[in-house]
């Protein structure tokens, strides 16, 4: 019987903190954004990404001329070889490799993990998402918000009643206006 008594009150001490939990989660005040449409407003995001753009087009073109020049010493040294000595064809394979070498060394610098195009970009949008970030705070803090989500790529917020959006007050936080939605 003492068994059952204390199965019993530990199931509805269970039953009470469940419900205790419940009954809290349901008075948190939940929003989402969509940072991705938040960025598409900002014209100084757009402004990165020309930058951002330009830079690597330049770098691609520097590679593209790079690759038309590996590609000729290849060519003339497969036309050519059978008239180079063993001496002459190993000095072209090395040169050949160099460029190759100069290339993948040039590839790394650029858009490497550690590259000049991520510090670039790091150098670039970080204060621009800073700002998002401040702006949401900003929001949440103002109009009591317990959590925020995230809803744009890759998010785990599947559904949200529009209602919750703050894209539009985040906005007016940064001072933007809104243009036409893009959605």
């Amino acid at each position: 019987m003492r068994k059952f008594v204390a199965h019993t009150v530990a199931c509805t001490s269970l039953f009470l903190l469940g419900f205790t939990v419940f009954a809290g989660a349901q008075q948190q005040k939940i929003g989402y954004v969509n940072t991705d449409q938040i960025l598409s407003q900002m014209p100084s995001y757009e402004g990165a990404q020309q930058q951002l753009q330009q830079i690597g087009t330049e770098w691609k073109e520097q590679l593209k001329v790079m690759d038309e020049e590996i590609q000729k010493l290849k060519k003339s040294f497969q036309s050519q070889k059978v008239l180079y000595t063993d001496e002459q064809k190993e000095k072209k394979r090395q040169r050949i490799q160099k460029k190759m070498n100069r290339r993948q060394e040039f590839m790394k610098q650029k858009f490497g993990a550690k590259g000049e195009y991520f510090q670039k970009q790091k150098e670039l949008l970080e204060p621009i998402q800073q700002r998002i970030f401040k702006a949401i705070d900003a929001v949440a803090k103002q109009q009591n918000f317990d959590f925020i989500f995230d809803r744009a790529q890759n998010s785990g917020l599947l559904y949200g009643k529009g209602e919750f959006n703050l894209n539009d007050r985040v906005l007016q936080q940064l001072d933007i206006t809104l243009k036409e939605s893009r959605n």
